[in-house]
């Protein structure tokens, strides 16, 4: 078993390391140690995006991913789930969980709104993402967290950055969408036809 040690590595260096084992040595089985729940999150994810049966072992904040190749590989969330047929890619990455300056309340208000009216793109909406201080409206209590959790069931894929969830303390309090982390993003950027920052 190739045992790989992550701890003390910020998003998404955890995964990077990972994949270039899996790469350039094609372990038949691996181990990755990890130091807090995103990185567990986000490397077990990819382990299963990549054809490994994954377990967990935990001693205190110290996580065991521990994977075993051979089972079907799961998509992964920067590359699946393409648009219909003639439908653009656009991802949309909340930054904040406000819009523009001036009035906190009123730049609520609008990102609320903002939320709730993005079903008007239909199925070009492809991708939506949340980073920093946007994290705060996947959580419990969020005013939109109702309309996220209907475009989650819809089948759109919201990606929550794990690292911004874990910076404010958030991780457990996620009620919607999947924790990610910076390659899942930018490979999504990647694909994407548009991509919108608010």
């Amino acid at each position: 078993m190739k045992e790989i040690d992550a701890r003390g590595l910020a998003c998404p260096a955890p995964v990077l390391h990972t994949r270039a084992v899996l790469q350039e040595e094609k372990p038949g089985s691996v181990c990755v140690i990890v130091d807090n729940a995103a990185s567990r999150e986000n490397v077990q994810r990819f382990l299963t995006s990549q054809g490994f049966a994954t377990r967990l072992e935990q001693n205190g904040t110290v996580y065991r991913v521990i994977g075993t190749a051979g089972s079907e590989p799961v998509e992964h969330p920067g590359v699946s789930a393409m648009p219909e047929t003639g439908a653009s890619k656009i991802m949309v990455m909340c930054t904040t969980d406000r819009m523009g300056f001036g009035d906190d309340e009123l730049g609520l208000k609008l990102m609320l709104s903002f939320l709730r009216t993005l079903k008007e793109m239909g199925p070009d909406l492809w991708r939506l993402v949340f980073v920093n201080n946007g994290v705060k409206l996947t959580i419990a209590g969020s005013d939109v967290l109702d309309d996220l959790k209907a475009y989650e069931n819809a089948g759109l894929r919201i990606l929550v950055c794990g690292t911004c969830l874990t910076h404010f303390n958030l991780l457990e309090k996620k009620q919607v969408g999947e924790t990610t982390n910076m390659l899942d993003i930018v490979t999504a950027m990647q694909l994407a036809d548009k991509f919108i920052t608010i």
